[in-house]
């Protein structure tokens, strides 16, 4: 099966998480994408970041029915910060039936010569990459890389964690569910 992993914080999910493994899913071979919470990003300030089992209870909320879609904590139990070439080798030596794609915004294929092992998932994994504004998306030389087609949104998980903290409404940019929980729980305050 071509599994899409989808890698983020997550912090939190928002409709443009969601839009976009959707459009994977409608417009590529992908039968299914699995976001994967990351615990701890190299690249992220980790002091804003709300706790890696909140996160992924929010991803399970946002996702809700949908059997695509699939809320990964397979990074929960590597080592930290998480790398990506490391959970796509656990990935594919568990799951040796899979194909996996790597799913990653324009801003993160400006940035992949920074990953550790980049070369390595380059040459080992098709990459599908969106736009993102304010980013051009230009593939390394020899890479396995389709730019998808997916709808442009300024939508950032930054942008509403300072929305909750300002008091002023998040609806229409998570789901329902999610801004209930957030509410409840007070999250981002």
């Amino acid at each position: 099966m071509k599994i899409g992993l989808y890698f983020g914080s997550f912090n939190p999910v928002h409709i443009g998480h969601l839009i976009i493994a959707n459009h994977v899913l409608n417009s590529t071979p992908v039968e299914k994408v699995w976001m994967v919470v990351s615990p701890r990003n190299p690249f992220k300030n980790s002091n804003s970041l709300l706790n890696e089992y909140d996160r992924l209870h929010l991803v399970q909320v946002a996702i809700g029915e949908d059997l695509r879609i699939k809320a990964s904590d397979v990074e929960f139990n590597l080592p930290k910060p998480s790398y990506t070439s490391v959970t796509l080798a656990h990935l594919s030596e568990k799951y040796p039936e899979h194909e996996f794609i790597l799913i990653i915004g324009g801003d993160s294929l400006q940035n992949l010569h920074k990953w550790k092992n980049a070369e390595s998932i380059i040459n080992n994994y098709p990459v599908y990459v969106y736009p993102r504004p304010g980013f051009e998306v230009a593939a390394p030389a020899g890479a396995d890389i389709k730019i998808i087609d997916a709808p442009l949104l300024e939508l950032s998980a930054t942008g509403i964690r300072e929305l909750i903290q300002q008091g002023k409404s998040i609806r229409y940019m998570v789901t329902d569910g999610v801004r209930d929980e957030i509410e409840k729980s007070g999250y981002y305050k």
